[in-house]
């Protein structure tokens, strides 16, 4: 429609033209100019370039303030024209120009637009909005053109007009604007860095006369006063970063927030992006700038809940922008004035915010607290106190942020610093009980893993006993469990009481978040209490058990059964955790192998065996997974007896259809993949029955529609097939009884239109298949030998075999398209590239597949320059100081 209208817009055109220059009626004229702002975007350009339009809509509309709105969308969609020839730039010139010398009659570039916007009409409002995506628009196509000697003070000017747009209080204008500065900054960044890495960008005295690196240097002093602009909008507005939990409700209280506001999200990175690399560009000025807002907190002058937040979390968004000395002078002066704020401000909000920016700039500058240990012992003390603050959202930040200085400096707390008498972990488990004494359980939780954190390092410098470090840490959650198991002891009864459940829970979660962190060490604190653990569990599978059996089914949402089915998966989650944790010295995987599985056979196995399909808790399932995963070959002899178990009551489950239990199903195919890959020969010691549910369970997880599973039973089959080969023994049989059915299995689901995004394993699989017996590496007749030809082959026998099949599936194909694709499938010198092209090439072919939608059979394509765009994306964030935050870094000296 568009090119028939292209070839007929002259017409439109002169009509257009005709009305704007004879009209006089505002109505006939407004509709005009919104019916051209439709067709600028894509009309042949001469109507626009080589016609007096421009000039008609910058001296005669735009000055109309009646016409100025709808004039001004006209430009934008001009403005915004890019990629065009280098031809066109002179006249984008004149446009900025010229539209720059209209708009200084309106208002100056030095003229404050916060009030007018605040108390203007809807109309002022529109013009500023629409004046944010010209400018931001036109920035962004033209700005190499715009750096030109004749037009160097116009682009300036345009750029203090955006300042000015960025500085009024509008959301949406002032993420218009964002783009445009987080665009200059970043190809001014871009500028600069390239000039440094070229030999000899980086002399002080360029004595060589490197034009380039003169060019970058004025470039950036160019852009120096506008910049300075936008650090100063910048920080004022910086938007809130997803560690905050703080925040001002719509009534002014203080609050923790509920939700989080992906949108805010989005536009804190893109505004820390362009604050890092503003930074970059000139850290001493983003320095004076933060220090003097922050003198302006300090004595009161400029003193606001907001103008705190926005000062400390832009501080908090260049970690890593500064030098490590710039760094230290910088924070060093932040660090102490906000706790000297905190000290002096009284009334419990002013103190929340305050303490909320406290906990959020130390948690950024990781470097800075390693480097700097009474800093960082003073902020862990001023945290403990927070602790105690029971204004909503401050606890909690106050140990998120305990975890985050844990995570990153965890050496610093476990070995002896200069002027301390022991190691400073020492002294936190002595104290612990009083520290933590008015948290929550999750806060306590969050806090023991943060301390599990610093005594998992095992570096050489470590000379605490972190095994007795462990004992006294696990003191407060062992004597309360020592009590509720001496109740149980006189009366079995109390451990099925609602509030002893919860508190079981409360101990068990706690002694998850240290095992996570900890590691293989705890196997000590496991031994202290893990036939207990056991015993517990049995207690509630036994009594959800006869709930059952005596009031149904239904009794699983029942309030109390639910709490110790709760209890049972806490069992269970802390089991997985030990085991993904376990390894020597402290925990070597035969011993776990030999003290562990025994003992919870019955319990966990039997109970979930025993059990009706909706009190089965995915979670055993998990469990053996991780078992088999992480103590491979010494539990081979247990895996019969766990697939006896596991394998043909949950299979029951899934089978009925694709829906229920969703969460079993996955689990399960993990379990059958972790002892395909890990015990394989523990599938060839169950009975041949089980065997075959296990290969048809694996076709089954293939022909699934949830993707995850297909994937699953795609992976199983090919490391299936994979360990068939390599044991010689077993091999033949195999092929005997399943090769044949499992070739039309991979084939139905790869022609099924349903399973194209696993098209890449089809290919695999179909490939490793047909070499194999084309190589004559199945020896065993894969037909009936009494019923065929003499002489007959296994590779001639399949040929045939599949080729039938094709012809009664595809009536549309011809004889010798099918001969043609059947040959290439037998053909060694195709590697797996050229066969996924012949396979492609088919499907194509089909008639089922030529009205759809293919690109699934190019998933594998595009997922890998999905995956190099990703890589390449992290690779230049890695590069540039700043952009990636504390938290994404891996530090190599941990």
């Amino acid at each position: 429609m568009k090119e028939s209208l292209n070839s007929e817009f002259a017409a439109i055109y002169h009509l257009c033209e005709f009305i704007l220059e004879h009209s006089q009626r505002p109505s006939l004229l407004k509709v005009t100019l919104q019916t051209l702002q439709r067709f600028l975007t894509w009309i042949p350009l001469g109507f626009i370039f080589s016609t007096n339009l421009v000039d008609t809509l910058l001296n005669k509309f735009f000055p109309e303030q009646q016409f100025r709105n709808d004039t001004l969308d006209c430009l934008t969609e001009i403005g915004s024209l890019s990629d065009l020839e280098p031809e066109y730039d002179p006249l984008f010139r004149k446009l900025f120009s010229g539209f720059l010398a209209r708009l200084g009659s309106i208002f100056s570039p030095e003229t404050n637009l916060v009030q007018p916007f605040e108390n203007g009409s809807e109309e002022d409002c529109i013009f500023i909005q629409r004046l944010a995506l010209f400018l931001s628009g036109f920035l962004k196509a033209h700005l190499k053109a715009l750096e030109t000697p004749d037009t160097q003070q116009s682009l300036i000017t345009g750029l203090f007009y955006l300042v000015r747009v960025s500085e009024v209080d509008d959301v949406e204008i002032f993420r218009i604007c964002l783009e445009a500065w987080h665009m200059l900054a970043h190809d001014l960044y871009q500028t600069e860095n390239e000039i440094k890495a070229r030999p000899g960008g980086n002399s002080v005295l360029n004595l060589g006369g490197n034009g380039s690196s003169n060019g970058a240097a004025s470039r950036k002093y160019m852009y120096g006063p506008v910049l300075t602009g936008v650090r100063q909008v910048m920080i004022a507005k910086m938007a809130k970063p997803e560690e905050v939990l703080i925040v001002e409700d719509e009534n002014g209280d203080i609050v923790r927030e509920t939700t989080k506001d992906t949108d805010v999200i989005a536009q804190y990175k893109t505004m820390r992006e362009t604050l890092v690399y503003l930074t970059h560009l000139n850290c001493d000025d983003t320095e004076s700038i933060m220090l003097s807002k922050l003198t302006g907190q300090v004595d009161g002058t400029e003193w606001s809940w907001n103008n705190l937040n926005t000062l400390c979390w832009a501080i908090g968004s260049i970690s890593g922008a500064m030098t490590e000395d710039e760094e230290k002078r910088f924070l060093v002066t932040v660090i102490k004035d906000l706790l000297g704020m905190c000290e002096q401000k009284r009334g419990k909000d002013n103190k929340a915010v305050i303490a909320s920016n406290i906990m959020y700039v130390v948690g950024q500058y990781p470097r800075f607290l390693k480097a700097h240990w009474k800093f960082l012992k003073t902020v862990v003390n001023k945290l403990f106190e927070f602790m105690h603050e029971v204004h909503p959202g401050v606890q909690d930040m106050a140990c998120d942020t305990f975890l985050k200085i844990a995570t990153k400096c965890k050496r610093k707390f476990v070995t002896l610093q200069t002027d301390e008498r022991v190691p400073f972990i020492a002294e936190l488990v002595e104290t612990m009980p009083t520290i933590v004494s008015d948290l929550e359980p999750h806060q306590i939780q969050a806090f023991y893993e943060a301390v599990g954190t610093m005594m998992s390092d095992k570096g050489p410098a470590v000379s605490v006993d972190r095994g007795e470090l462990l004992k006294k840490l696990m003191t407060m959650p062992n004597r309360r469990w020592q009590e509720i198991m001496e109740g149980a002891k006189s009366n079995v009864e109390s451990l099925v009481e609602p509030s002893i459940v919860k508190e079981i829970i409360k101990i068990l979660k706690t002694n998850n978040k240290t095992c996570g962190t900890i590691g293989s060490i705890y196997a000590q604190q496991l031994q202290t209490f893990f036939m207990d653990l056991l015993n517990v569990y049995r207690v509630y599978s036994e009594r959800i058990s006869s709930t059952i059996a005596q009031q149904g089914p239904g009794a699983t949402q029942l309030s109390l059964v639910r709490t110790m089915r709760s209890a049972k998966k806490e069992v269970l989650r802390l089991l997985i955790v030990f085991i993904q944790k376990s390894g020597p010295p402290e925990a070597d995987p035969q011993a776990v192998a030999q003290g562990f599985i025994p003992p919870v056979l019955d319990p966990i196995l039997g109970d979930y065996q025993r059990n009706i399909p909706n009190a089965r808790d995915p979670e055993v399932l998990v469990l053996f997974t991780t078992v088999v995963e992480k103590l491979k070959s010494h539990v081979l002899s247990e895996v019969p007896k766990i697939m006896a178990a596991v394998f043909e009551c949950t299979l029951q489950m899934i089978t009925v259809n694709f829906e229920d239990f969703p969460e079993h199903r996955i689990r399960f195919f993990e379990f059958i993949r972790a002892i395909n890959t890990h015990c394989f020969q523990a599938l060839f010691n169950i009975p041949s029955g089980h065997q075959k549910l296990v290969v048809d369970s694996v076709v089954w997880a293939m022909k699934h529609t949830e993707r995850n599973i297909s994937d699953t039973g795609l992976n199983i089959l090919h490391e299936l097939l994979n360990n068939v080969a390599k044991t010689p023994d077993i091999a033949q049989g195999f092929y005997q009884q399943y090769l044949l059915a499992l070739i039309q299995d991979v084939f139905a689901v790869m022609t099924d239109r349903l399973h194209k995004s696993g098209f890449k394993m089809h290919a695999t699989l179909l490939r490793q298949m047909f070499h194999l017996v084309q190589m004559n590496q199945v020896t065993v007749p894969l037909f009936d030998p009494a019923n065929a030809p003499a002489g007959q082959t296994n590779p001639s026998f399949l040929r045939e075999h599949i080729s039938n099949l094709l012809i009664q599936s595809f009536p549309n194909l011809t004889k010798s398209q099918v001969s043609k694709f059947v040959d290439g499938m037998f053909d060694l010198n195709m590697d797996l590239p050229s066969f996924k092209t012949h396979l492609r090439d088919f499907l194509i072919q089909l008639k089922e597949f030529s009205t759809e939608d293919n690109s699934g059979l190019f998933g594998e394509e595009q997922d890998a320059q999905q995956r190099q765009q990703l890589e390449a994306q992290q690779a230049y964030r890695s590069a540039v100081p700043g952009l990636m935050k504390p938290s994404e870094i891996i530090d190599d000296d941990l």
